[in-house]
């Protein structure tokens, strides 16, 4: 693989170059035992993981995440706390954070994303940072080697989803609907669109995430994607308190369905 690319994107085009479909699982970072969550998500197949930083008010996510964001919260969880987790795990696959850009900010961002270099965090998701506003961070991820992973809309020109294409890194994270995070009943035509646009466009990973909640959504939208990103499914079963075997036996079910 080239030096070009780091750790995350490096996993996903080796992925796509093997002719395979990419596995992204979300997990939410301090819920239960979220660190067995996670090693049990690797030994199931997923490619990357990404692990939430609960927030108070995590605009971009439905009733399930927040949910979990709630408890992990009261529950105690810090964001350093989640970091310092991090770099005392090796799950043997890459590992990127999503958060909001108030946590990022509030830490600084230089040390934020030092922070997660130095714990060996691939990549980091702020999903309410818009590019226009991104420079600051996005070179402050570059020095520290840390990929920003950039989100694609439905509604954004193709003009501009050329901009975001050009600067992403990792991945592009199409979103699959307008829309919080969620399971909903069938796959938004949205997110075939939305995967069809980025792939015309780039060669960076195109993954599709937002909407898509069962191996089958997964499978019907990586016709187009080179990957899936699969949260709230997820995080359901964490909330559920199933353990970790829980996790892993639904990553097990996406990566069947994609292989």
């Amino acid at each position: 693989m080239s030096a070009d690319f780091g750790p995350l994107e490096a996993a996903l085009r080796a992925r796509r170059s093997a002719g395979g479909k990419a596995l992204v699982p979300y997990l939410t970072g301090g819920l239960g035992d979220w660190q067995g969550a996670l090693a049990a998500a690797a030994d199931a197949g997923a490619d990357a993981v990404e692990v939430g930083i609960p927030f108070s008010d995590p605009v971009m996510d439905g009733p399930v995440i927040q949910e979990a964001n709630d408890q992990a919260l009261a529950a105690g969880i810090t964001p350093l706390a989640v970091m310092d987790a991090l770099g005392r795990l090796d799950i043997g696959i890459p590992v990127g954070v999503m958060t909001y850009y108030n946590i990022a900010f509030r830490f600084g961002l230089e040390r934020f994303a030092s922070v997660l270099a130095e714990r060996g965090v691939a990549a980091a998701i702020l999903p309410d940072l818009p590019l226009e506003e991104a420079g600051p961070w996005t070179e402050a991820a570059d020095a520290a080697g840390v990929e920003t992973v950039l989100l694609a809309a439905p509604t954004a020109s193709d003009e501009r989803l050329g901009r975001i294409c050009a600067r992403t890194r990792g991945f592009v994270y199409g979103v699959g609907l307008l829309g919080v995070t969620g399971v909903r009943e069938e796959l938004a035509a949205s997110a075939v669109v939305m995967a069809g646009r980025l792939k015309q466009m780039t060669d960076v990973p195109v993954l599709v995430g937002v909407g898509v909640g069962t191996p089958q959504q997964a499978e019907e939208v990586c016709q187009v994607a080179d990957g899936a990103v699969v949260g709230s499914a997820v995080v359901r079963r964490m909330l559920d308190d199933e353990g970790p075997a829980a996790v892993g036996d639904l990553v097990g079910q996406f990566r069947r369905a994609l292989d």
